[in-house]
């Protein structure tokens, strides 16, 4: 038959010869296996193949559970990365406010500027085209490529956000790069502002602060505010501490973008809102006047560093807040070179050092005021008491003098304001004999009642506190029990207290406003709603205290230290101070005051580091101040 195996013919091969043979029996086809040979059925057992699906059905298993975690419970991460892919956000930076002084004159506004920015998600994957675009890019940009790919580094976690690659572009510049700009993957060029402080008034920087980048520091503290690499903060002064204000809201524009990020349809936009406008308190011609005064000053008596505050102390206005040497806030506004800022950062008299509000110094006699007023209020004298003073006081082998060799003779507290006589606050203070003086605690408990050892509080960073020394901080820092020399030496504003220029000018003010405190502030108006200025009636304080103080003050423009003011026409009160602070040759010269003495509208406190005797420096500076006050308030 035709469908018949050919007897014993037909061989099963294995890979190395036959395992068997076909035969026919009684018309069936029969499978001999050859001896020592293996057939399937011998090589997978029943256990080997349980083991199989085993291993199909738990790997079957582990693709469904991926899929479900990808799907379900990731499917809106994925969802959303996939859609970052597909539209981009590009933020519309608003105007920043503008900042007036008190006259209305523009002390900080805004110009127009480019800045070049990259999306790393939008960059050619190939790392060849890559490299070859950023040769290109660096070229028309002015950057290096290694810039470039340190940006890459740097903002990884910011795949999808334009990142700043050059800010400040010219207008040559940013043309050159709007015509390439399309061809160039990655690459955006926007429109932007720069900062811009165009008063000629190099003191207003301090006041004024400046911007910059923002920083990953400050993106770390900030992102939750809505910040963006691309944006600009305040770096410090009114930019600074108002930021939140001056910065406005920043609007954006959302586009559908294709695989190469370019954009194919806009999809929705929302418009910046502009920052508020601020009035400072501050007049700028006062300002400028008095920085040209104190650097004149500065230069007839060998020094170079001063401090000037002038405020109302009726409503804590600050007309004035000059501190010498200072800076140009627009080198940093424009991006500050390297160099310039190491020159600046180096220099020894520390031009970017808010000494007016940071600098802690020895106060002197301008301390006086405030001790006299603990003894009246402590009883341990009245208006009429009177000490000898014959040149100073002798405690064993210490001698404690007097500024006039001598002595002045018999004086109570009035004369010893006017005439700063030492040795009546010696005793007033640490006391002699049968005196019981204040003592250092409650010299310093009355000197806290007006501000001194902690910031006024005025709207501007970086305050200093001050400082007021304790028997326990001696102890504890110099190893060394507290001596009634040192409160000798407190109780003349020498020793280890410091004061900055701002402390004491605000202290006088509420001896100038009868025992009334007022917030020392900058800025005055928001939008042109006036700012609510917090000030407290001091109730603590004593009148008839403030009233002798008062009295003295005026005693010394009248017949004592600063005589030289009686000139001028208003009535004007005062302290005059020199003090010397450690590893200095020369003395600090301080004049502290008020005027009209009857109804104060200023107060001012004056500083001349190493300046000498403050009928030198201090004292004739506060009569052209207040003199130019006189004649061009408004």
């Amino acid at each position: 038959m035709s469908n018949q195996i050919p007897h014993s013919r037909l061989f099963v091969l294995q890979e190395n010869g036959p395992i068997g043979k076909l035969t026919e029996r009684s018309g069936v086809a029969v499978f001999e296996q050859l001896p020592n040979t293996r057939c399937i059925g011998s090589v997978i057992t029943l256990g080997r193949l349980r083991f199989s699906l085993i291993i199909f059905f738990t790997l079957l298993f582990i693709f469904f559970v991926r899929s479900v975690q990808l799907q379900i419970f990731q499917g809106n991460h994925f969802r959303a990365l996939a859609e970052s892919n597909k539209y981009r956000t590009e933020r519309l930076v608003p105007q920043r406010g503008l900042i007036f002084d008190r006259n209305g004159i523009v002390l900080a506004q805004n110009i127009p500027s480019f800045v070049l920015t990259m999306t790393i998600a939008d960059l050619p994957k190939n790392e060849q085209k890559r490299y070859e675009l950023f040769d290109i890019v660096s070229k028309l940009a002015g950057v290096q490529p290694t810039d470039l790919d340190l940006l890459m580094t740097q903002y990884a976690k910011n795949q999808t956000e334009a990142i700043p690659v050059k800010r400040n572009i010219n207008f040559e510049r940013a043309m050159n790069l709007e015509i390439e700009i399309k061809n160039l993957q990655g690459f955006n060029l926007q429109t932007s502002t720069l900062r811009m402080y165009p008063q000629t008034i190099p003191s207003l920087s301090h006041i004024l602060g400046y911007t910059g980048k923002i920083t990953e520091d400050d993106l770390s503290v900030l992102k939750d505010q809505g910040y963006k690499p691309i944006d600009v903060i305040g770096k410090t002064g009114v930019e600074r501490v108002d930021e939140s204000l001056l910065r406005g809201q920043p609007g954006e524009v959302v586009t559908e973008v294709d695989a190469r990020g370019k954009e194919l349809t806009v999809v929705s936009r929302t418009n910046p809102v502009v920052g508020a406008n601020l009035t400072l308190t501050i007049d700028s011609e006062f300002q400028k006047f008095i920085e040209t005064r104190l650097e004149k000053t500065m230069q007839s008596v060998g020094s170079t560093k001063g401090s000037v505050v002038v405020l109302n102390p009726k409503n804590g206005e600050v007309y004035a807040l000059v501190s010498l040497p200072t800076f140009d806030n627009n080198l940093f506004a424009q991006g500050i070179e390297e160099d310039t800022y190491k020159k600046l950062a180096d220099d020894k008299d520390q031009p970017l050092f808010f000494r007016a509000i940071a600098g802690e110094f020895p106060s002197g006699s301008t301390f006086k005021p405030f001790v006299a007023y603990a003894a009246l209020v402590e009883k341990i004298i009245n208006e009429n008491t009177s000490f000898l003073s014959t040149g100073g006081i002798r405690i064993n082998e210490w001698f404690f003098p007097d500024w006039k060799a001598g002595g002045h003779g018999i004086t109570n507290v009035r004369k010893a304001l006017a005439e700063s006589v030492n040795t009546f606050f010696y005793i007033i203070g640490g006391g002699l004999d049968q005196i019981n003086g204040l003592g250092v605690e409650r010299i310093t408990d009355y000197a806290r009642r007006f501000g001194f050892g902690k910031p006024t509080g005025i709207d501007l960073p970086s305050e200093a506190d001050g400082f007021l020394p304790s028997k326990e901080w001696k102890e504890e820092v110099k190893g060394e029990r507290w001596y009634v020399g040192d409160t000798y030496h407190l109780a003349i504003g020498q020793g280890d207290l410091l004061t900055t220029p701002l402390q004491m000018a605000h202290a006088t003010g509420i001896i100038a406003n009868k025992g009334v405190d007022v917030l020392p502030h900058v800025v005055n108006k928001i939008n042109d709603v006036e700012k609510d200025i917090s000030s407290q009636t001091l109730d603590s304080l004593d009148s008839y205290a403030l009233s002798v103080v008062r009295q003295g003050m005026r005693q010394t423009v009248t017949q004592g230290s600063a005589r030289s003011l009686s000139v001028l026409p208003v009535s004007v009160a005062g302290k005059t101070g020199t003090a010397q602070a450690p590893g200095h040759e020369k003395y600090h010269s301080w004049f502290t005051g008020f005027a009209p003495y009857e109804d104060s509208e200023i107060a001012l406190a004056i500083i001349v580091e190493d300046g000498g005797e403050s009928t030198d420096a201090a004292v004739p500076l506060a009569k052209e101040i207040i003199y130019w006050w006189l004649t061009n308030r408004r």
